[in-house]
């Protein structure tokens, strides 16, 4: 049997427009976190395609340290803190958001069986903190990439 994806289907105008802005990259967690980890000096790749089949782009990347940050939003990946349901075509996006849960699960597995250190930030994460995390896994030995 094969997996098909299923197409998004607004439930109104304004769900369209809404969906149609929302930023998979550069969004202020990820740009605050890498504000951070820049003013501590640190220099990173982003937007790094790391799995080629299926496609997997991480964040924020330390190719020399093979660390690999994702920086997941609470309501797309299901924050246990602050991840809320839509009360609008609820059953499609319960699946979404479990699906995407899997797809996270299956890039953190794939990345540490090839050697790399995955970390996942909550967009909800202070940028210092999460920053601090980060610090920690390079400081295990002194190259920066």
């Amino acid at each position: 049997m094969t997996k098909r994806k299923s197409l998004v289907v607004p439930s109104s105008p304004e769900a369209s427009e809404r969906l149609s802005r929302v930023r998979q990259r550069d969004t202020s967690a990820e740009l605050s976190l890498r504000k951070t980890l820049h003013a501590r000096g640190l220099r990173y790749r982003v937007g790094v395609k790391l799995i080629d089949k299926p496609r997997r782009v991480a964040d924020i990347v330390f190719r020399l340290k093979r660390v690999a940050v994702f920086v997941d939003g609470c309501f797309w990946h299901g924050c246990p803190e602050h991840g809320s349901t839509s009360k609008s075509n609820a059953e499609f996006w319960k699946s979404k958001i479990e699906a995407n849960v899997a797809r996270d699960s299956d890039t953190n597995e794939r990345l540490t069986r090839a050697g790399w250190k995955v970390i996942r930030v909550w967009e909800h994460e202070d940028p210092n903190e999460a920053a601090d995390k980060i610090c920690r896994e390079l400081e295990k030995t002194n190259e920066y990439d």
